[in-house]
């Protein structure tokens, strides 16, 4: 088999052809792949249905992996493979086997509230809503790029909290209480422009809007500013949107993206088994 990239949006995205990734994949291919994703941003692989311990390989071809966050039930979701994260609506015997549930998930990037947040996600569809749950991706290099010179020139040296209380769907971690200030708000302070280590290309790093406050600004100043930032990154014109098939995998640069979830059918099962790959740069 032969590697071949081809490229699906204007702004982001490739899908890969001529790789099995339940295989062991040759170092040529791994290197042509973590420049793709580079390049690319968000990488999809169609009809190979993995398992766990293939889908912990492959995400190893991107990096070290990071175990999962915390979530609201204080629990590891595969204790046979802590590596990995469910993202799923599903209960059984009563409890949820999985995060994020059924609702909308709101744009965001992925453990932004830690000094050193994963920078890619990988994740593998198992079961499907016949409907909705669509994901989509907008690229902050294109959307920083596309800033007025006046707004870059305001936003550059600022810095803002990442809440580390919720997650993306809104709910509360284990661990944490609500907090009604947001200036107090639990978690990591990251520049609002990022600089590629690789590249030196400047991004916009916003994590999530919800419980986000910029220190040094007055608290209606920064919520006006949030707000103006938030709704020109998440423009169409930015974005990507995934179509999900049973047995996609699915990987992006967590650290130059947003990435959010269409809701879907409550009474629909949906099952996808999630890596991280470990953050080795401070953002700057």
């Amino acid at each position: 088999m032969t590697l071949e990239i081809y490229p699906l949006g204007e702004m982001l995205g490739a899908e890969i052809r001529g790789l099995d990734p339940s295989q062991p994949i040759p170092r040529d291919d791994q290197q042509a792949l973590n420049r793709a994703l580079q390049n690319n941003l968000v990488l999809i692989i169609r009809g190979f249905p993995l398992t766990d311990p293939e889908l912990i390989s492959y995400s190893r071809v991107f990096g070290e992996l990071d175990p999962p966050g915390p979530n609201p039930y204080g629990e590891t979701l595969l204790p046979d493979y802590p590596e990995l994260n469910v993202i799923s609506n599903v209960i059984e015997k009563g409890r949820p086997i999985g995060n994020l549930g059924a609702g909308e998930a709101v744009w965001h990037a992925d453990l932004t509230y830690v000094d050193q947040p994963p920078k890619a996600g990988v994740l593998h569809a198992l079961e499907l809503p016949p409907a909705g749950g669509n994901t989509y991706f907008a690229n902050m290099y294109a959307a920083y790029e596309a800033l007025t010179d006046a707004l870059k020139s305001r936003i550059q040296g600022l810095s803002a909290i990442h809440d580390a209380a919720h997650n993306s769907a809104g709910m509360l971690r284990k661990g944490y209480g609500e907090c009604t200030d947001v200036r107090q708000t639990p978690g990591a302070r990251h520049p609002l422009v990022r600089t590629a280590t690789a590249t030196g290309r400047k991004a916009l790093f916003l994590g999530r809007r919800p419980h986000s406050y910029i220190p040094g600004l007055e608290l209606e100043e920064s919520e006006a500013l949030l707000d103006q930032l938030w709704a020109h990154a998440t423009q169409p014109r930015f974005a990507f949107s995934h179509e999900w098939r049973v047995a996609d995998t699915l990987i992006w640069n967590n650290l130059s993206v947003l990435h959010r979830r269409d809701a879907f059918d409550s009474a629909a099962r949906r099952i996808l088994h999630r890596a991280q790959i470990r953050g080795d740069e401070l953002i700057l």
